[in-house]
């Protein structure tokens, strides 16, 4: 199955014509999983044909309006559409209250539940699990409480050599068994899961760190992911200025990515006064090479 990390929102707190504040939508082993959901979230959803009634799960860092003020603008939308399925959404607790002041305010109602699962200010753990992926989050360093979140996939089984299967008539009952890696008798003949399987693909991880000043403390929570999704909202120039607003800059999250050990760094949540992402590639380049700057659209396959 693959795994596909879509940028919808590269900006930070200023929507611009190039791009619109944070979020992104990550499918994983067919899970489909909204990050974030800043303003002009659903309008990106439709332009890159991401069907909104397969999000089940929603994942929101923090309550600074760029990370959810197009949520329920969304939730919205899924009800008009038809939704009638649970969706569930993980965040700070103060957002479960916010959803329903709105519905009250409007004197609405969804036709679909809402499973709020809160996120304390210092939780650090695992958020779901099921038997293909788990999702844990970890908190950060910005003003306010907010969370990162990593998307791993559970292990793999092993693959069937199908052919030499096949060639000593193993019994077609036990493959599953093999592939799980037990060894099986039949009778007398006792099939080894080592002679007829080998290692599973790796398993694949991705990592989302939002609004945060530079934190060594998550560095056990990202260590060797495949991917990496940074804020970079300044460069070095404006050092003085991330550290006054707990943001990072491209250096920042290159240095954590660096030490990290992870396998490519993204950069985003850029400020509206750049007009590109240039300076701050050139940046994160001098101290890790395998560094991107997103652009709203940009559609990664981890491999």
């Amino acid at each position: 199955m693959s795994f596909t990390v879509r940028i919808l929102g590269s900006g930070s707190a200023i929507p611009t014509s190039r791009r619109i504040p944070s979020s992104q939508h990550v499918m994983c082993c067919s899970r489909s999983i909204l990050i974030d959901c800043g303003e002009g979230a659903q309008l990106q959803l439709r332009k890159f044909g991401i069907k909104f009634q397969r999000i089940n799960h929603i994942l929101i860092s923090h309550l600074h309006g760029d990370h959810y003020f197009g949520l329920m603008g969304l939730l919205s939308t899924m009800h008009l559409l038809g939704r009638v399925v649970p969706i569930n959404i993980y965040g700070p607790p103060k957002l479960e209250s916010i959803i329903q002041t709105i519905l009250e305010a409007g004197e609405s109602r969804f036709a679909y539940e809402i499973v709020f699962h809160a996120i304390n200010d210092d939780f650090s753990g695992k958020i779901f699990e099921d038997e293909k992926i788990e999702i844990h989050t970890f908190p950060m360093i910005h003003k306010i409480p907010t969370h990162g979140f990593r998307i791993v996939e559970k292990s793999k089984p092993r693959k069937l050599l199908a052919d030499l299967a096949k060639k000593d008539d193993v019994p077609v009952e036990c493959y599953h068994r093999l592939k799980n890696g037990e060894d099986v008798k039949v009778g007398e003949i006792l099939y080894r899961s080592s002679d007829y399987t080998e290692q599973g693909d790796p398993s694949k991880s991705y990592a989302y760190c939002s609004d945060t000043m530079y934190n060594e403390q998550m560095l056990k929570e990202i260590q060797n992911v495949d991917l990496l999704y940074h804020e970079a909202t300044f460069v070095e120039h404006l050092k003085d200025r991330a550290k006054e607003t707990k943001h990072s800059t491209a250096m920042d999250a290159a240095n954590i990515a660096k030490k990290a050990k992870v396998g490519k760094l993204l950069l985003g949540h850029i400020s509206a006064r750049y007009d590109s992402g240039d300076i701050h590639l050139n940046e994160a380049l001098t101290i890790f090479s395998q560094a991107q700057v997103v652009e709203d659209g940009d559609i990664f396959e981890i491999e």
